[in-house]
Parts: structure tokens; C-alpha cells; sequence
């Protein structure tokens, strides 16, 4: 287990691409298909689409909170994180129509809600759940393989970004809360083992938020607070970092050609005299990041 190091390689400051205003700009994901960066903005209760060739973007209001978007493997949908649902949506050019609801996850206190999800290479989603007033260790870790969902790890105050490495092999999650980043063995078969601690932030890091990774293997992790976002070897050690001129950075994905276009969220909640809070940022970077994996409905096993 390592902390954040102070000296690592200063990639350049990040540009805004879109400047949206997003309340809690989170889990952005490049779609191939449509060469767009979607995204959600949790409190603001909407989704966004931004398309870099054009610079253009677009919203779809929501009658609740979204959290997360996984895209299904045919890229017709999207598997979604409500409040405190799973569901099935289609973005649609008069709107959002959901398909269908997953059951909704036993034994959760009705103050915790999603907060984020990735698939992972064999197209299961996992995803994690949080005290919504970042309190108490209700949150949990859960599984979602087709049509079932299971809970596979808990507690956490406020779980978040899962990542993977590039053999899917290694899942990394963390406690924002307890400035904690935790990595698991992860089999073909969605077992997790040998829970560890793999990264703790310090007070001036802020909180690990979003997290996504590269084909060296290192992981890419935003600080809440802290205005960047730190490039992770696969030890644990710092090794490059991109910095913001906004403290409150979300999340993080790789876009474009070649993935090396990494994509950044951030949050304007209560920084509105701010003008430079929850805008989408962009920098091309030396590393190619590793691409968006679909929910499968039937994952592999391979």
C-alpha cells in the first residue's frame, strides 16, 4: 500500500470542452458507436452527451436523480443507477424511456442511494451504494451478472469508482469517505478475493472519486477537493498527474482516437462563485486508456 507521492510528472492543466455547468457532473463513458462522451449530472438530475467533433452537447431531464450509465454490448441502451433502482433506458430525441426496472437491492436503508458502476471485461456491472449524507457505513458493493444482483462486499460510507485493470484480473473500489482505495482478485467467473488496501489519500488529496485505467496498467483517479487527477502504477505509486483549475473533480474516462483523450467531470455544487466548477475537461495524454466495457446480459466466462 502506497500514499500519494509529491513528485510525479506534471502533464499540463486540463481544458474545458463544455462549458455545462453541471451541479455533480459524474461517470463519463465514450461511446465508439457515436464518437460522444456521455454523463450524468446527479443532482442536477440529467444526462449529457457531448460530441468533441462537433463541440456540440445535449441534455435528457430525468424525474430523479441518474448516477451511473453502463452502455449495453449491442450500444442500443443503457443500464442506469437511479436513487435507488436499476433500470433500462433508451435516449431518445423527445426524451428518456425506460424499458425495465431490476429489483431493487434488499436490506438497503432508505437514506443510501447508487453513487457509481463500471462493467468489467466479461460485461458484469458493479456497483456501489452510499450513505447520501456521507455519515454512516450503510453502503455496500454489489454484483450485477444478467438479470441477478448480488451483495458481495460492504460496508462503505460512500463506495465508489470501480476500475479495472486491463486483464480484468484486479477490481479496484474505494471509501471516498475514508480517503481509501481497496483492490480485489477478480476471477472470469465475478469472485472477489484478498481485499487490500491499495492507495490512502491524505488530507490534502482530497477524496479518490472516479476511476478508470490504462493498457500500462496504471489507474487514473480523481480528487474531489483537490483540483487533479493522479495517474497510479499498479503498486500504488504516483507516477503523473493532470491538474485542474476547479477543486471539485469527479470523474474520469478516455475518449477519442487512440483512447489517449482523457475526459474529466467535475461538480459546481456549492461553488457557484465559480465559473469554472462542473464544466467537462479534456487533455490528450502519453497513455492509451483502457475502453468502456457493455453490460452483458449474458456475461462470459472466458
Amino acid at each position: 500500500m502506497e500514499t500519494p507521492q509529491d513528485t510525479v510528472r506534471e502533464l499540463g492543466e486540463a481544458e474545458v470542452v463544455w462549458p455545462m455547468g453541471a451541479i455533480l457532473g459524474e461517470g463519463p463513458l465514450w461511446s465508439p458507436r457515436q464518437e460522444a462522451v456521455y454523463f450524468v449530472d446527479i443532482l442536477g438530475q440529467k444526462i449529457a452527451a457531448f460530441w468533441p467533433a462537433s463541440g456540440t452537447g445535449r441534455f435528457w431531464e430525468l424525474d430523479e436523480p441518474c448516477t451511473w450509465l453502463v452502455g449495453y454490448a449491442d450500444d442500443t441502451c443503457f443500464l442506469a443507477g437511479l436513487r435507488r433502482q436499476i433500470v433500462t433506458l433508451r435516449l431518445g430525441e423527445r426524451g428518456v424511456h425506460l424499458q425495465r426496472r431490476f429489483p431493487h437491492p434488499e436490506g438497503e436503508p432508505v437514506s443510501n442511494r447508487f453513487n457509481d458502476a463500471k462493467a468489467d471485461p466479461w460485461g458484469r456491472v458493479w456497483a456501489g451504494t452510499m450513505d447520501d449524507h456521507e455519515k454512516n457505513p450503510t453502503g455496500a458493493l454489489y454484483r450485477i451478472s444478467g438479470k441477478s444482483m448480488a451483495r458481495v462486499d460492504a460496508p462503505y460510507i460512500v463506495s465508489n469508482g470501480p476500475a479495472f485493470t486491463v486483464d480484468g484480473h484486479t477490481l479496484y473500489h474505494s471509501d471516498s469517505a475514508l480517503r481509501r482505495i481497496f483492490a480485489f482478485d477478480l476471477s472470469a467467473r465475478g469472485e472477489i478475493r484478498d481485499k487490500r488496501l491499495h492507495i490512502q489519500f491524505t488530507e490534502l488529496d482530497g477524496y479518490p472519486d472516479g476511476m478508470t485505467g490504462d493498457t500500462d496498467g496504471g489507474l487514473w483517479v480523481a480528487h474531489f477537493g483537490a483540483g487533479k487527477v493522479t495517474r497510479f502504477d499498479s503498486k500504488g505509486r504516483a507516477t503523473d498527474c493532470v491538474r485542474l483549475p476547479t477543486p471539485q473533480v469527479t470523474s474520469v474516462c478516455f475518449g477519442g482516437a487512440g483512447h489517449r483523450d482523457l475526459y474529466i467531470t467535475t461538480a459546481a455544487r456549492d461553488r457557484r462563485d465559480d465559473p469554472r466548477a462542473g464544466h467537462l475537461y479534456r487533455l490528450t495524454v502519453p497513455y492509451r486508456g483502457l475502453p468502456h466495457h457493455p453490460y452483458r446480459r449474458h456475461p462470459r466466462h472466458d
